[in-house]
């Protein structure tokens, strides 16, 4: 049920969290060049250990890299180095002053370091020790350290969600959702998104659907009558509840109030059917088929008799026997025929309906909004009732209907039994769309 609706906004969220991810990733420099960077602190750098890593021993040769003649490094190690280091000292007495100084400043700052190798210290604790003979490989890993520390958030600008969104209301176009209510769904996404901070331990496409569901729910919760509660109001009062349906030929109206006439039979209230599609023959056997098989009362007259005056009489039946409900089928006619319009009109005036309702087509989308729309304006429905909703793949329609004539929907049918019928619910259609 509507799978091209919940497609659509699927695919919006993933997009968007694509986007969004990849443009924090140029933003705050997470590629592969940190992620070797920190591979390469993580590592071990002790020299006592037989796993030095290969960056280690590189420093060691470059900290290392002195005339073995000169100083006269073997095994032995710092014992030699200290004799040597010292008559290098006397000998550079006899150098002149500058080159005194900066000699002196040479051996004592190896004087201070390279024992130390001896002693098996940590490189980093070495190169610490005596800036001037740092190599320029751990001043690199300490610099780059600063800008490893994350940006932890990003925040969605209009440019990442431009593209998104105009696919998005096209997708929505395409499904048969009214180009009104396509519209609100974008700018409020557009307005709960942009400026949102998105952190780096957040799911993107869970703040996105976030966002999508808001925007839909407020296009499909409408407040209205409920049918339910009317009827429970009228049985305390010792009336009956009045409803009268209309639409156009082929919606499933017929079928639609037997689905509601079994629905509240079930339900204890006991219901009347007034057969007022007097225009076809057809027509009054078909909903007397129906109420023979729920063993329910229907009242009708001949083809061709005043439909208002079959409606009447159900009425006044409901009135004298204490039933609660009195369902009222009319003819079908399209929005356009002027005539029929005027006919139902007369029903209306006749028979003070609580409650009139409209049953459309859910397969034919945007049609049934128009159809809606041009009833609601004629007659002024109260609800409506969409058929045929679990074949309904795009779901335009439920979508849009209800904003378009602020009017909510009360049921839809969802297959050909009589129990199938369900009572609408915004929260179900968002776990429809969404889940």
């Amino acid at each position: 049920m509507f799978e091209s609706l919940k497609k659509k906004f699927s695919n919006a969220a993933n997009k968007l969290t694509k986007k969004v991810s990849d443009e924090a990733k140029k933003e705050n420099n997470i590629e592969e060049e940190q992620r070797e960077i920190l591979d390469e602190i993580n590592e071990p750098s002790s020299l006592d250990s037989k796993e030095i890593s290969t960056t280690d021993k590189s420093l060691e040769k470059e900290v290392m890299k002195v005339d073995e003649e000169e100083f006269n490094i073997d095994e032995d190690g710092s014992d030699k180095l200290e004799e040597n280091l010292e008559d290098e000292n006397e000998a550079v007495i006899d150098d002149e002053l500058s080159s005194e100084d900066k000699g002196k400043s040479e051996k004592k700052s190896f004087r201070k370091w390279l024992p130390s190798f001896g002693k098996k210290e940590k490189i980093e604790d070495i190169s610490s020790t005596d800036e001037e003979f740092s190599t320029d490989e751990p001043k690199e890993k300490k610099n780059k350290l600063g800008f490893l520390s994350f940006i932890k958030e990003k925040t969605i600008s209009e440019k990442d969600l431009e593209d998104i969104l105009w696919e998005l209301e096209l997708g929505l176009l395409e499904g048969d959702v009214a180009i009104d209510v396509a519209n609100i769904v974008v700018e409020s996404v557009k307005e709960d998104l942009v400026g949102t901070k998105i952190g780096r331990s957040d799911e993107i496409t869970d703040v996105t659907y976030a966002a999508l569901k808001k925007a839909v729910s407020k296009i499909i919760d409408v407040d209205g009558k409920n049918m339910t509660k009317m009827l429970e109001e009228a049985k305390e009062k010792g009336e009956p509840l009045i409803a009268m349906f209309v639409g156009i030929n082929g919606t499933g109206k017929t079928t639609t109030i037997a689905k509601l006439a079994n629905y509240y039979l079930k339900k204890g209230y006991t219901p009347v059917v007034a057969a007022s599609d007097t225009f076809r023959a057809g027509a009054i056997e078909q909903i007397t088929h129906h109420t023979d098989n729920l063993e329910i009362k229907i009242i009708k007259h001949q083809k061709g008799s005043d439909p208002a005056a079959v409606a009447y009489d159900a009425i006044e039946h409901a009135k004298s026997k204490g039933k609660e409900l009195v369902l009222i089928d009319t003819a079908g006619r399209m929005q356009t025929n002027t005539n029929l319009m005027d006919e139902m009109k007369k029903i209306k005036r006749i028979t003070e309906p609580d409650i009139i309702i409209f049953v459309g087509d859910a397969l034919t989308g945007n049609d049934a909004v128009e159809q809606a729309s041009k009833f609601n304006d004629t007659i002024d429905i109260d609800g409506v009732i969409l058929t045929k909703a679990d074949a309904d793949s795009k779901g335009g329609a439920s979508l849009s209907i209800s904003h378009v004539i602020q009017k909510p929907i009360l049921f839809l049918g969802i297959g050909q039994g009589y129990d199938d019928i369900i009572e609408y619910d915004p929260d179900w259609m968002l776990e429809q769309l969404f889940s």
